[in-house]
């Protein structure tokens, strides 16, 4: 009998000899864990679960994607705690609407689900740092993920404030929060014990008193290492019926008396800048869906609604010292696309699904796939440089070297640097670390580009004295996982050289561009820098489409002061996905962040997303 078991029947034993009377007969708890079944009001409950992120899914939708997700035979849905929204600044909590967690719990619980809290820290999910908040770059040497007690002393703050969150919901207090996830793979980067029990600590101080687990990848040098004595180990892996059967046997000697499930089985992948568009077949998944419910084994889909990465808030990779930053997409693949449709790999699940249930269950029919629509194209007719623009931009600030822009107070968007040559200069211009993309100009004029993800940070220059030199420096998306997670500081992060010479005195632009009230444009402007462009299209109806990028370079997509997020021509992802709830009846104002010059300056509504790279 495991430790869970021991303490439940302790629990159990301890209750009826207090009350021997029946009328006082211990109540079952709503949700627990006995040797290897889960327990849903004292019976033997498997968890059929799919992931969803309500920062990914505008808040107008959750309802929708909810009973939709519960229509294909879900009964519970997992999602993480996202650190980096609900405290975007040391000790300022945000929980309102699309970061409001609690308010998605509930909704989750109205639509017949049961639901998973994986709270962190750490969450990964191709995210910005991993969910990690990007103030925590401020403090040198502060180490994340790690027994850093100025780390730990964030976290806890985290966990305290999400409890006031959460509490409510929990199992435990008549809520649907049937259990929660303790840091999240940390057996693929350490196994520093003595932190993962801080984590585990700081939650049950936080009062999240539902049962406790942790996943893996599948094996025992993943689970061995990311696991603690106690709490269910879960496995996450990806493939069809026998590569599921050879994860579970894998995992067999870690999971012994204890649950078996696959807390992440990737239903589909999600993309990279320049890289192919993933997929995976719906025969493949279908395939190892059937099998584990064959066998009575719980499962989370990962994902079953992908969504989007709005904003700045997509994240990285770092694959071999390759930096590889995630798209604005986070479709994944998913049986739930990221317009709200449903994909025949949703109708093929709810079949599986249907024919494992109870005789006594019976799902609600689906609802109908969210619309999408058409819009003509439109020019974007209004421009303004953003050089020009800099003093509706940002406060400028000194500095004798360059530094990332945490050191400026800055967490997303771009930052540039400016430098008068007070002598000429010819030689090879050296800028590290370029953190992400740098647009290198002089005197307004573009010269080139210094991108990280092809290792770029030299190019020749020759100006003579006078001349502005401008490093315009754009974060792409901090590494969510992995080496270089820790230090991935953004903007330049050590020194400009010209031939070894360091260039020194420079005048910093913080560029969050959290607000573009103050954008002065002017029709048929032509700017060769660069630039905002702003246009606007008219609709009968609202629906939701995708804006077709085709034409342009890279930058960023404002629709009625929703930041879209990213694009860039370079694929695979082409098109932009604009929910329904963003759009109006009448007019609707576009303005976009166009880094190159050049191009269209013309936009047009798809009803469904273009992929392609531009070697396809």
């Amino acid at each position: 009998m495991n430790r869970l078991s021991v303490l439940l029947s302790t629990c159990m034993a301890a209750s009826a000899a207090l009350f021997s009377a029946p009328a006082f007969a211990a109540t079952p708890p709503h949700f627990a864990i006995q040797g290897d079944q889960f327990l849903l009001d004292g019976k033997p409950y498997v968890i059929r679960s799919g992931e969803m992120h309500y920062p990914r899914i505008p808040r107008a939708d959750w309802r929708d994607r909810l009973r939709k997700a519960r229509a294909m035979g879900l009964n519970t849905i997992t999602t993480y705690a996202f650190w980096n929204v609900s405290e975007p600044e040391p000790g300022k909590f945000d929980f309102s609407g699309n970061n409001d967690i609690a308010a998605f719990v509930r909704t989750a619980q109205e639509e017949g689900l049961n639901v998973i809290v994986r709270p962190g820290p750490f969450v990964c999910a191709e995210w910005e740092f991993g969910g990690f908040p990007a103030w925590l770059l401020r403090t040198p040497g502060l180490r994340a993920r790690s027994y850093d007690p100025r780390f730990l002393a964030a976290s806890a703050a985290w966990f305290k404030r999400l409890g006031q969150e959460l509490a409510p919901l929990l199992s435990t207090r008549g809520g649907p929060i049937l259990m929660m996830q303790v840091e999240n793979e940390y057996g693929y980067v350490g196994n520093d014990r003595d932190y993962m029990e801080a984590i585990r600590k700081q939650m049950i101080d936080a009062g999240f008193d539902v049962p406790l687990f942790m996943s893996n990848g599948p094996g025992p040098t993943w689970m061995s290492r990311g696991a603690l004595p106690g709490l269910v180990s879960v496995i996450n892996f990806t493939g069809d019926a026998k590569k599921t059967e050879r994860a579970f046997l894998r995992s067999a000697p870690m999971m012994q008396d204890m649950p078996k499930m696959a807390g992440e089985y990737w239903s589909g992948w999600y993309d990279r800048w320049s890289e192919p568009h993933k997929t995976r077949s719906t025969e493949e998944v279908t395939g190892a869906v059937g099998w584990m419910l064959d066998r009575g084994i719980s499962f989370n889909l990962y994902m079953i609604d992908g969504g989007t990465n709005f904003g700045w808030m997509n994240g990285a990779n770092n694959d071999d010292a390759k930096y590889l930053p995630v798209t604005t997409s986070y479709d994944y693949d998913s049986p739930i696309d990221e317009a709200g449709r449903l994909t025949p790999k949703y109708t093929a699940l709810r079949k599986v699904i249907q024919a494992h249930l109870p005789k006594s269950e019976r799902l609600p029919e689906p609802p109908t796939s969210s619309p999408t629509m058409a819009i003509p194209r439109f020019e974007l007719h209004e421009a303004v440089s953003l050089l020009d623009a800099l003093p509706s931009l940002s406060k400028p600030q000194t500095s004798l070297v360059p530094h990332g822009m945490e050191a400026f107070g800055q967490n997303y968007g771009l930052i540039l640097y400016r430098k008068r040559l007070d002598a000429d200069t010819k030689g090879t211009l050296d800028v590290s670390d370029v953190h992400d993309y740098a647009t290198v100009l002089a005197d307004g004029r573009p010269l080139g580009t210094l991108d990280r993800v092809k290792q770029e940070h030299a190019m020749p220059v020759d100006l003579p004295a006078g001349s502005t030199l401008d490093l315009l420096v754009e974060n792409m998306g901090r590494i969510n996982i992995g080496p270089g997670m820790e230090d991935d500081n953004k903007g330049i992060t050590s020194a400009v050289q010209v031939d070894g010479m360091d260039l020194t005195g420079w005048t910093v632009y913080p560029l969050p561009l959290d607000d573009l009230s103050g954008l002065v444009f002017k029709a048929d402007a032509t700017p060769n820098d660069p630039a905002f462009w702003r246009g606007s299209f008219t609709i009968a109806h609202v629906a939701g489409t995708f804006l077709d990028m085709r034409g342009w370079h890279k930058g960023n997509v404002w629709i009625n002061g929703h930041h879209l997020g990213r694009f860039w021509n370079i694929g695979p992802q082409q098109t932009l996905y604009v929910p329904a709830s963003w759009l109006r009846k009448g007019r609707n104002d576009v303005v976009v962040l166009e880094m190159q010059p050049g191009g269209s300056h013309a936009i047009a509504g798809l009803k469904d997303p273009v992929f392609g790279t531009a070697t396809q």
